[in-house]
């Protein structure tokens, strides 16, 4: 716990209070196990003095990420290294997507077929899509901004927008489609109030090796290209 806690305190002089806040947590979650498991008094007295100690910063730095969103400065940014895994759109997005989500703006110019490189970004709007479906937020309505496909692609372009559109609606969700030649920010927002964007929009995850090798179907398992991923919390969501 004491290596745990030293670096929440590094942290935090650093300024960087969200991961700081993990490590507090973490640390004193051991701190009360070491507590548990010591007989002598003293001791005891001193880790619970020191426990007291980190769980008041802890709420101190709770309350001050909280002022931050209001104020709309939160700011978090996450590196995804070249070929780290561990990146799936649930383990992105799972803590922003809280149960008062109800509607969901993507913007990515590249939902579409990119032959050259045979990369089938529709699928990971799919995939997006089937994460939403299965909350625990209760998206009603997701609004998708992108790129017309160039060329032959553009028919089946629009024939997989309007199947997955299709699909939504047997879960109650709508999905409405608009058309940009301009668009070139990647973000996602949600009505909570959080902006996510990511250097690579959607497709931030490689090629797998083959149609039967591990991570084809589970992204959580799939290598990453390298990205940044900044998060933003606003007072108030903007729509398109």
């Amino acid at each position: 716990g004491a290596e745990t806690v030293k670096r929440a305190v590094q942290l935090d002089v650093a300024c960087r209070f969200q991961e700081s806040l993990v490590c507090y947590q973490e640390g004193i979650d051991l701190l009360l196990q070491v507590v548990k498991a010591t007989t002598d008094e003293a001791k005891k007295q001193r880790y619970r003095q020191k426990i007291k100690e980190y769980m008041t910063r802890a709420e101190d730095i709770k309350k001050h990420i909280e002022k931050e969103k209001q104020d709309g400065k939160y700011h978090k940014q996450i590196r995804i290294e070249e070929n780290a895994t561990g990146f799936g759109y649930e383990k992105l997005f799972h803590e922003y997507l809280t149960e008062i989500v109800s509607e969901v703006w993507v913007e990515d110019p590249y939902i579409r077929q990119v032959h050259q490189a045979s990369r089938h970004l529709l699928y990971n709007f799919l995939r997006f899509c089937e994460m939403l479906v299965k909350g625990p937020c209760k998206v009603k309505t997701i609004h998708l901004l992108t790129s017309y496909d160039e060329g032959s692609g553009r028919s089946q372009q629009m024939t997989a927008l309007e199947e997955i559109k299709q699909s939504l609606s047997n879960y109650g969700v709508t999905l409405h489609i608009d058309f940009s030649s301009s668009i070139h920010d990647r973000e996602i927002r949600f009505n909570n109030g959080w902006m996510i964007k990511i250097g690579r929009g959607l497709d931030y995850f490689k090629k797998p090796q083959g149609r039967f090798s591990i991570g084809y179907c589970d992204f959580d398992l799939r290598p990453c290209h390298e990205t940044t991923v900044d998060v933003f919390h606003t007072k108030h969501t903007k729509k398109m």
